[in-house]
């Protein structure tokens, strides 16, 4: 495995005390560390793993477990210090999750290639996931396999960012105001993308104008002479653009969008089941690609990738051939082939999270689709959370996208989703249940050939499980490929 830190970096970076029983052998100090860890059930032999203390579990409680699996050394807090005495190296700080911090900040501080940050009330990950693809032929990126975009998820993959990349991509998460500012000045980006303002997580703010305002965090922590990319067609870009221009190490404020004088403009998008071809003019250069993944919200997003390439100094060119391949990522979109009574239906898994602003794009999505034969249009909707009083209302407004969609059967669940219940013409009524697990049976037998289903709702809404129930009750396999990869 190629050396990520030495131990002795890391005692370094956290000015943490290295202890191993009762004497550390000096041979420890330079022993490679070849990952970091925060979880002992993922943890390989030659990591480091940092006993974070989180909401269910204190990592300090398999601190043991951890160094058995062939963990080079384990950060431990010296208020939890004894508990691990003598269980093998351990660094030992006043506080594990700052000493994860210090070593993001460390490894800031060595990388001599671009960053990009990107945050946004929804596209995040996606956005993420394509921009890694398209630099990927221009030099080495590093970004989080998940969507590590929060207090500790953040100075994670900052730590374990080798030195020798080239392109460095955050994305970076808020539900609070205040969020964004610490960890945006540990990336120090010299882009900075949001990819919209929408109304997300209102049950922590007053209004959409506010989310805007703590999304305008990230134009802080922007490197001198650095440059941000903001959605034209969003209600709050001149918020946005006003904020960004009152940073006096941003030189650059560019927009993308549909809009005329958009910096990187959409000319012409042609969306197809498995994808979309795509035509824009990009700081004045007209270019042409394909996304392998459909959806007109990818389309938007894309250009913002493309503008981040050419802003950072990618390969445009290379970058628009390696856009073909992007993927939704699991239930975002995530698309698998059902077997169903000698035929097939689609399911479109959406299941990761849910607000206003992406159950809309899922809805469009769905409606994008063409049944087979006498096959329909299937929502299986969750509730969305975190939208405090405006719950009810914002639920219900999703009828209107249902009957522009030309959905055909409509499942709902969840106090929330009673709301839209309510208001959908009877024709569309399949069941309404308390909760995902109420709903399963009558989803599972209500599949037929032909049908296209989405499923989609918030994390809290366990609308995941009933993904798995459908792909382990019809055999499915991913969407264009063969059953080895179920």
């Amino acid at each position: 495995m190629t050396e990520l830190w030495t131990v002795a970096e890391i005692v370094e970076a956290t000015g943490g005390r290295l202890e191993d029983g009762e004497q550390m052998e000096p041979a420890v100090a330079t022993q490679p560390v070849t990952g970091i860890s925060i979880d002992s059930r993922t943890t390989a032999p030659g990591h480091a793993f940092f006993a974070i203390r989180g909401d269910r579990f204190d990592g300090h409680d398999f601190v043991d477990s951890a160094l058995t699996n062939g963990a080079a050394l384990a950060v431990v807090s010296t208020q939890r210090a004894p508990d691990s005495a003598g269980a093998g190296p351990r660094l030992i700080v006043d506080d594990v999750l700052r000493a994860l911090e210090d070593l993001g900040r460390a490894a800031r501080a060595r990388m001599t290639g671009r960053v990009v940050a990107i945050t946004g009330s929804v596209g995040k990950t996606g956005t993420k996931e394509a921009l890694r693809l398209a630099l990927a032929p221009s030099g080495k990126v590093h970004a989080a396999d998940k969507s590590f975009n929060n207090h500790w998820g953040v100075p994670l993959t900052l730590a374990r960012m080798p030195r020798e990349t080239e392109f460095g991509i955050f994305e970076i998460g808020m539900n609070h105001p205040g969020e964004i500012r610490p960890l945006v000045k540990m990336v120090r980006p010299h882009l900075a993308i949001v990819t919209t303002v929408e109304p997300v997580h209102l049950e922590y703010f007053e209004s959409v104008e506010e989310i805007a305002h703590a999304k305008a965090e990230i134009f802080e922590g922007v490197e001198p002479d650095g440059a941000v990319l903001l959605n034209i067609d969003n209600a709050h870009y001149r918020l946005l653009r006003d904020a960004a221009a009152a940073q006096p190490n941003i030189t650059a404020i560019e927009s993308f969008g549909r809009a005329a004088n958009a910096d990187v403009r959409l000319l012409d998008a042609v969306g197809q089941d498995a994808g979309s071809t795509v035509s824009a003019d990009v700081f004045g250069s007209n270019v042409n690609y394909r996304l392998g993944a459909p959806g007109r919200h990818l389309v938007v997003n894309s250009l913002a990738v493309i503008g981040a390439v050419a802003r950072v100094g990618g390969d445009l060119d290379k970058a628009c051939t390696a856009l073909a391949s992007v993927a939704a990522p699991k239930g975002r979109g995530e698309r698998w082939i059902l077997h169903v009574q000698n035929a097939s239906a689609i399911l479109i898994d959406e299941s990761y999270n849910a607000n206003p602003v992406s159950m809309q794009a899922a809805l469009d999505l769905l409606g994008q689709f063409q049944p087979n034969g006498t096959g329909r249009r299937t929502a299986v909707l969750g509730d969305m959370l975190e939208l405090g009083d405006t719950g009810p209302d914002l639920h219900a407004a999703l009828a209107d996208g249902i009957v522009e969609n030309s959905v055909d059967r409509v499942f709902c669940c969840g106090p929330l989703m009673r709301a839209l219940w309510d208001r959908l013409p009877d024709n569309l009524r399949a069941r309404y249940a308390a909760g995902s697990e109420d709903l399963a049976a009558s989803v599972l037998e209500d599949v037929g050939p032909g049908d296209v289903i989405m499923v989609k709702g918030s994390l809290g809404s366990r609308m995941g499980p009933l993904v798995e129930a459908l792909l382990t009750r019809y055999d499915a396999v991913k969407s264009g490929r063969d059953n080895s990869q179920r």
